[in-house]
């Protein structure tokens, strides 16, 4: 019933629409016939009610011609923003890569400074290895023999000492950082030229020196003092953070915050010449590893 009921009221309406457009038709023609005079009271009713009613039925193809370019242009921001955001990551990227070449340069030239001023030669190494346990603190680098490396030679970043080369293979070796509990390095504060040795704690580093002579305070820097043949003088350690109240003991100690952040290096510089203890030490070949070693997971 529903259905027959939708059916004449659909065909009434395109009954009343066809009459209004032969209305028009009849009206426009009797208009040019008239020489564009006024309408009829009655012709022009029809022509007022012919408009709302026109409105009303192109509603619809208006509303759904609308919704059709909302949605073309729905397209094309979409296709922008997907252009804008290809962009900014290429930007980001460009700019990520532009941070790195800037951060590398002021290594690069930190390195040529340090070279410069300590007349050594140096190859740069990746760490791609490393033991951060309670006892020991060891990296594994990608450079070894073949490259030059060999046990005994400091290792060093753009901000000073880093620790030392104690083994090698072909193409690895193995470094013991500052902070490892056999690391020891003779030191003098800068200020004041107090000697002392700088010892590894496992995740710190201390400052051991005559407590009675010594001048030793907070902010003072301590570099390498050259002395025992196995670092070049001058090379930044740390800085005293605390030092210990005097006592009756002849050795005093000092907390000491290192110059190198241990938690982000990435990369290390070997200075390719060991000194003359490490000479003795070291055979020709002394304290190298095995060829195979650099398999052997990450320097443990």
């Amino acid at each position: 019933m529903t259905e027959i009921r939708s059916r004449v009221l659909l065909a009434g309406l395109t009954a009343l629409l066809v009459g209004i457009a032969l209305i028009n038709m009849v009206v426009d023609r009797r208009a040019l016939a008239r020489g564009g005079r006024e309408l009829s009271w009655w012709s022009g009713l029809v022509l007022d009610v012919a408009v709302p009613v026109q409105r009303l039925v192109g509603l619809p193809f208006a509303m759904a011609r609308g919704s059709w370019t909302d949605y073309v242009a729905l397209i094309d921001v979409r296709s922008e923003n997907d252009d804008l955001r290809a962009r900014l990551a290429e930007t980001e990227d460009a700019n990520l890569q532009l941070r790195e070449a800037l951060l590398a340069s002021g290594r690069l030239g930190r390195i040529a400074e340090m070279r410069e001023e300590f007349d050594v030669p140096m190859l740069r190494a990746e760490l791609v290895g490393l033991d951060a346990s309670t006892w020991f603190q060891s990296v594994l680098l990608d450079r070894g023999r073949n490259h030059g490396v060999h046990s005994g030679m400091p290792l060093i970043s753009e901000q000073g000492l880093v620790g030392l080369v104690t083994a090698t293979s072909r193409n690895a070796a193995k470094g013991m950082l500052l902070l490892d509990r056999q690391s020891a390095v003779s030191a003098v504060v800068q200020r004041s030229r107090a000697r002392g040795v700088v010892r590894g704690t496992g995740d710190a580093l201390v400052f051991e020196f005559v407590g009675r002579e010594a001048d030793v305070a907070p902010g003072d820097v301590l570099i390498t003092s050259g002395l025992g043949g196995v670092f070049p003088k001058s090379l930044r350690v740390g800085v005293i953070s605390a030092v210990e109240q005097e006592g009756v003991q002849l050795m005093r100690e000092a907390s000491v915050e290192p110059v190198v952040d241990f938690n982000r290096l990435e990369q290390v510089f070997v200075m390719l010449r060991r000194g003359s203890t490490m000479d003795l030490l070291y055979a020709p070949e002394g304290g190298d590893l095995p060829d195979t070693a650099a398999a052997e997971g990450d320097g443990g």
